[in-house]
């Protein structure tokens, strides 16, 4: 799809090109100077004059007329050199990805040095441009009957860059991975409960696992039974639909040491069991998988980017439904490790599933743990839409996580996590636990209870409720699911300095 090019890039057939456009009109047309003279000096009148605009994320476009072999040239403001950073191009690059539909090319270029600028390498460029333009054109095709319309594919993508190819390549396809992973969850949190039951996430893992050479365990009801996981099956107990504990090894170590846990919450559609949801906030709950979708993204790309880590992930799938069977409120069951838990709220269900997963992702050799999971409304009342909320036992390895996202740009937030916080989770008068003290510090009170079944393995919880999906479209992708955590966790992974 891909492909790399040393040629001068405005001498060859193209059906368009990306162009990036710095605030400063000089430094821009003395790099595009054999351009402009194809165009009789024009461009360096429509700069001037502002109809080609360097303004942060305005996007021209601009017909050749014939002056270039190129049909099309997609001008990108970058803005002003001294304020673009990596996320910043990342959006304006996103933004202008989407001309790219409405001009139903089948192919296009990118001139890559264009791009290269500030504290921006080449590499970093070649990273940024890929993922973005593979995520900001991401459509869940949904189910509408198909129009006669035919359907514009992009096959050829060319980057032409005066770097050397051998440096350029991996960075360019190490985005289009990330940017994949990323596709590849929206569509899972996308798809309908109907269409994606537990069963369904396990095939899913099943056939990552044949690609990508990881180990595979799916635990199937009668083993997980016999392995005492009584919180998992509580919330699992009023469905037709048989539960599947999920796990996914890959080893980039000779040993299994140092072995990075990702826990994702895979609850394919809650309704909140016998505390059940109001009609409005049940709709949109076939996204309560989140957690696992985000998991399953950044596995895939660790799968084809193979790092010397070793990862174990572990997905806790069912749904939560209402039935003559289901768990209630004043329930007391026994997780896996031991500890009993009074049911104040079955629609606290999450944290409850996420215990066993936990758990087990101990037993399976974590020595660092990070759940991810749509857990809590209350995160979104806290934060809003557009931060995820995270909790610690371990600051040195919370500040690991946060450097990874903020490479990739996905904000996280911590929340204050205390001993009278766990006090609260405690304060059952019959069990150990409690599952829902109260709706004072709610996102809090989730992550406190995942924190009695961490211990004392270092650990980050992720509260990903109120970003996991986006009601508008942004420069990175259409409305819906948002593929949230999944380059974050790929990230942590893999280091700083992969290239692919």
């Amino acid at each position: 799809m891909f492909y790399i090019s040393n040629e001068n890039p405005y001498e060859s057939e193209q059906e368009c090109m990306l162009i990036g456009l710095l605030d400063q009109p000089e430094k821009f047309l003395e790099g595009l100077k054999q351009l402009d003279d194809a165009f009789q000096g024009k461009l360096t009148e429509l700069v001037k004059t502002g109809d080609i605009s360097a303004k942060y994320k305005l996007v021209t476009v601009l017909h050749s007329l014939g002056n270039t072999p190129v049909k099309r040239f997609i001008f990108i403001g970058l803005g002003k050199e001294k304020e673009l950073t990596v996320e910043r191009l990342r959006e304006a690059v996103g933004k202008a990805s989407k001309k790219l539909k409405d001009l139903r090319v089948k192919s296009f270029s990118i001139a890559l040095d264009t791009f290269i600028a500030g504290d921006i390498s080449a590499e970093k460029a070649a990273w940024t441009v890929s993922e973005a333009y593979t995520m900001a054109s991401y459509e869940f095709a949904g189910y509408r009957k198909k129009s006669n319309k035919p359907e514009v594919i992009i096959d050829t993508i060319t980057v032409f860059t005066n770097e050397d190819k051998k440096k350029i390549d991996p960075a360019v396809k190490t985005g289009w991975v990330f940017g994949t992973g990323v596709n590849h969850a929206r569509t899972l949190v996308n798809t309908p409960s109907n269409l994606l039951q537990p069963s369904d996430l396990a095939a899913y893992a099943a056939k990552l696992a044949d690609e990508y050479g990881f180990e595979i365990e799916l635990l199937e009801k009668e083993e997980i039974e016999k392995l005492g996981m009584g919180a998992f099956l509580a919330v699992n107990q009023g469905s037709e639909e048989p539960p599947f504990m999920i796990v996914l090894k890959y080893q980039g170590k000779a040993d299994w040491t140092d072995v990075l846990g990702l826990v994702g919450k895979g609850i394919t559609f809650d309704t909140g069991g016998y505390s059940i949801k109001p009609k409005d906030g049940i709709v949109g709950m076939k996204t309560d998988m989140g957690g696992a979708a985000s998991v399953l993204g950044a596995m895939e790309v660790i799968g084809r980017i193979k790092p010397e880590r070793n990862v174990v992930a572990v997905i806790p799938a069912t749904d939560n439904v209402i039935s003559e069977k289901a768990f209630k409120p004043d329930d007391v069951i026994t997780s896996m490790n031991g500890k009993t838990i009074e049911v104040l709220n079955t629609d606290a269900e999450g944290r409850l599933v996420l215990a066993d997963a936990v758990t087990y992702a101990k037993m399976h050799g974590a020595d660092c743990l990070v759940d991810v999971a749509t857990l809590t409304g209350g995160v979104i009342i806290a934060l809003g839409l557009d931060k995820t909320g995270a909790i610690t036992n371990n600051e040195e390895f919370y500040q690991e996580v946060k450097e990874a996202s903020n490479k990739t740009g996905e904000f996280i937030w911590p929340l204050p996590y205390t001993e009278n916080d766990k006090k609260r989770v405690r304060s059952s008068k019959i069990a150990d636990l409690n599952n829902s003290p109260g709706r004072e510090g709610h996102a809090i009170m989730g992550g406190a209870f995942i924190g009695e079944f961490v211990e004392n393995t270092p650990w980050v919880h992720l509260d990903i409720a109120g970003t996991a999906t986006s009601d508008g479209e942004s420069d990175l992708g259409p409305s819906g699911a948002t593929g949230v955590m999944v380059r974050t966790l790929a990230m942590l992974a893999i280091g700083e300095n992969t290239q692919g």
